[in-house]
């Protein structure tokens, strides 16, 4: 099992972490990425296997306070910031600051 953190645009949003099996996980996030944007997701597997995907984790949260790691993050309603994931690897995240 991973653990995803889902960012949506809300600005309540809690960035909530969830739990996902290993073999959903590598189809939102192939390739080694660890960023993933919702619509590109839907747009790659479409409705009937994004629901797929999805429905069991909305089953699977996990408490911040016990969080072993976080696997991979998952946009909502913010394509505003795939400028700043052209390789949806947080790693190679384009800021405006030099780390």
């Amino acid at each position: 099992m991973k653990n995803i953190q889902i960012i949506d645009g809300a600005d309540n949003c809690t960035y909530s972490i969830f739990s996902i099996e290993d073999d959903a996980f590598q189809i939102i996030f192939p390739n080694e990425q660890d960023v993933e944007f919702i619509e590109d997701l839907h747009a790659r597997v479409g409705e009937e296997k994004l629901l797929e995907l999805l429905t069991p984790v909305w089953k699977r949260p996990v408490n911040k306070k016990n969080v072993h790691g976080i696997h991979g993050t998952l946009f909502y309603q913010l394509k505003i910031k795939k400028r700043y994931y052209p390789t949806k690897k947080e790693q190679e995240m384009v800021s405006n600051y030099i780390r």
